[in-house]
């Protein structure tokens, strides 16, 4: 018995056996060869010990249970402790690499988008080497709430992250779906993890190139020069004025929106009430800003925020009356003036009647609204962030020294396609729009074409802005919101003109990503006005089973035999007289 279980096991480890039982004593486990004692002696030599009954039970009992156990039970229990010993061995390492990682943060985050049309939140993954690494203490200290596993990609080195260590060096787009589906989608990013975010904060503001002190227009009756737009709110910038604004230097002053009024939010238009300017003027690193005005979109709660940034990172939502009416009817706005992790700050005296171009006051002057911040970022009312914001920030400004980012258009990069566009979706009244681009026209604006490299488009998609906050960013934006302020609300038309001015004259660029990635770390969703007239989805009845068909009984053979007239049918009520001794006698 011992020497058949012997052969097939030596056959299947590759060990050389023989057929008595003393053979079956040296297996190997864990890399080790039993020793003869291990099943309590040699069948061969009697165990060598003092005669007393004890011992010569047990002389009797060992070599009477090796013979009684069948070669399955002898090979079931070796394969037993065989697993045991490598279940302990394995556990061993874990715990041993587990503790050689304590400290270290994790790795990077691959977030996979899924298709926008489906309006599911995307999900996050991660590639993985090896087995799955416990988060660090770091991270418990955190308590980071994002769902992403960490993998074993890479390691940062000395606590510094830096492009030769950096854990998303080697990560490259994947090839571009084959399907034959339409539209735009996500596409992958790599996150460092939110604990490796933070630390990738830069301790000092960004250099700003030429411009380092930056002053703002007041004026408490402007008066609008010349046949060109503009507001009251933005001052009326004559011709001569804005072309000086992109003649940069060392100190200027500009026209910048919130012209009167002692400060930007009092008697200014665009008012903000005293306590929540207090609020607004506190300094923060990073802040999220929205706005919803003429109640034209439904507030999106952030997703995967991590337990940090929530306790740093204010969520400021701008609403005006109308929007501020709707959501106390709705009961989802309380005395608090919160809604889910949103700060609501309610606007009243609204500069224009055109709700989009409200809009355009804190997404271009955040920086006038929040004085002492040093990151933004800048989303639509319709989009839904799903991605922490420390990792926003370090994979588009921090990673790729840029104190400005957003995205380009997915499928427009010339200025002139961007305005046919927007006529013909009826985004703005064509004169407007055929009058602002013949004005860039003739000022010098050309289609885009591959001779503006490495300026990869001239149409931007402004939903999501990422900016820091220092006088060349502030600059920009400031001039554009001064074209939009002159011209159509249509930002996406003035957004080149601005750039170029400004990258001719200053060693300054701008991070346009691609389109994709934004829709990675944003959801968008319909706007209310759309969602109001959708239709209710159809009511699904459950289907009735088909009628069984209906089957027709087979008509009677009649007997071919004719009948004369005085026979009567055997269907008849009559029987016939039946006589005794006849056939039909029962």
């Amino acid at each position: 018995m011992c020497g058949f279980w012997g052969t097939m096991n030596g056959m299947s480890l590759g060990i050389r056996t023989t057929g008595s039982c003393g053979s079956l004593q040296q297996q190997v486990q864990n890399g080790r060869l039993y020793s003869q004692s291990s099943f309590g002696g040699n069948a061969k030599k009697p165990w060598k010990s003092p005669a007393t009954g004890s011992t010569r039970d047990k002389e009797r009992v060992l070599p009477f249970i090796c013979r009684c156990m069948t070669r399955k039970k002898v090979g079931m229990l070796v394969l037993f402790v065989l697993a045991l010993l490598a279940f302990i061995s394995g556990f061993a390492t874990e715990d041993k690499e587990g503790a050689g990682l304590k400290g270290t943060p994790g790795d990077p985050i691959l977030r996979h988008g899924i298709s926008m049309e489906s309006d599911i939140p995307a999900s996050i993954s991660s590639t993985t080497k090896g087995s799955q690494v416990r988060p660090s203490s770091l991270e418990e200290r955190l308590n980071v709430t994002h769902n992403s596993p960490y993998s074993l990609l890479s390691r940062r080195s000395n606590g510094v992250l830096t492009p030769q260590n950096h854990p998303c060096k080697k990560f490259k787009l994947p090839p571009q779906p084959t399907d034959r589906r339409l539209g735009p989608r996500p596409c992958p990013v790599c996150y460092v993890p939110v604990e490796q975010a933070v630390a990738s904060m830069p301790s000092v503001p960004s250099e700003s190139p030429v411009l380092h002190n930056l002053n703002y227009v007041r004026e408490e009756n402007p008066i609008k020069i010349g046949t060109h737009g503009g507001s009251d709110f933005g001052g009326y910038p004559s011709l001569t004025l804005r072309n000086m604004s992109y003649d940069i230097k060392e100190s200027m002053t500009v026209h910048c929106g919130f012209v009167r009024g002692s400060k930007p939010g009092r008697d200014s238009g665009f008012d903000i009430s005293e306590a929540d300017l207090t609020e607004l003027e506190q300094p923060h690193n990073i802040i999220v800003a929205s706005a919803i005005f003429g109640n034209y979109d439904v507030i999106q709660q952030p997703q995967n925020i991590s337990k940090y940034a929530k306790e740093n990172v204010p969520f400021y939502m701008f609403v005006d009356e109308e929007t501020e009416a709707y959501l106390r009817n709705t009961s989802s706005l309380d005395s608090s003036m919160r809604i889910g992790i949103w700060k609501i700050i309610l606007v009243r005296n609204v500069p224009y009647s055109d709700s989009r171009r409200n809009g355009k006051i804190p997404k271009l002057l955040l920086h006038r609204i929040f004085p002492n911040i040093r990151y933004s970022i800048w989303i639509d009312g319709k989009l839904q962030l799903v991605v922490d914001p420390y990792q926003i920030l370090e994979r588009f400004l921090w990673r790729q020294k840029a104190t400005f980012a957003i995205s380009r258009h997915y499928r427009r990069f010339d200025v002139f396609e961007e305005a046919e566009a927007n006529k013909a979706g009826g985004k703005y009244d064509n004169a407007s729009i055929d009058y602002q681009v013949d004005f860039y026209k003739n000022e010098g604006l050309t289609p885009y074409s591959q001779a503006k490299l490495p300026i990869t488009s001239d149409v931007p998609e402004g939903c999501v802005i990422i900016k820091e906050h220092i006088p060349i960013t502030n600059l920009f934006t400031c001039l554009w919101f001064n074209e939009v302020d002159r011209f159509t609300s249509r930002d996406q038309l003035s957004f080149s003109t601005v750039r170029d001015k400004i990258m001719s004259k200053v060693n300054w660029f701008i991070n346009m990503f691609l389109d994709c990635e934004r829709r990675n770390f944003v959801i968008q969703a319909y706007h209310k006005d759309l969602l109001d007239n959708m239709p209710p989805p159809p009511v699904r009845r459950p289907s009735r089973p088909p009628p069984l068909p209906r089957v027709r009984a087979a008509p009677a053979k009649r007997n071919p035999s004719k009948r004369g007239k005085g026979e009567r049918r055997s269907g008849s009520r009559h029987h016939r007289k039946v006589e005794v001794g006849s056939r039909d006698t029962i």
